[in-house]
């Protein structure tokens, strides 16, 4: 079975990002690709949680994780849903 046939199968939805299953494949600890890729642990954390980031950071990662730009799709598919962290003001 293909990566992406076991990926849909996994969730009936379309997942916001296939960043975390690229890595565990690759044998990659969250730290490994965070300094690989140059970005914090936590920005790493929150976009394999789905949360939106910037161009810039999808980059660094698709870097990090040795995948070509115009294989971008792969890994952050452009009509997938992004969860967007909501800020209170106070």
């Amino acid at each position: 079975m293909s990566m992406e046939a076991r990926w849909r199968e996994q969730d009936s939805g379309l997942p916001p990002n296939r960043v975390r299953e690229i890595r565990e494949h690759r044998l990659m600890t969250q730290v490994e690709l965070a300094t690989k890729a140059r970005v914090a642990l936590r920005t790493l954390h929150s976009v394999e949680k789905g949360m939106n980031c910037r161009p810039a950071t999808k980059r660094r990662i698709l870097a990090g994780l040795e995948v070509t730009f115009e294989d971008r799709d792969l890994v952050f598919p452009p009509d997938a849903p992004v969860k967007i962290r909501r800020v209170r003001v106070a």
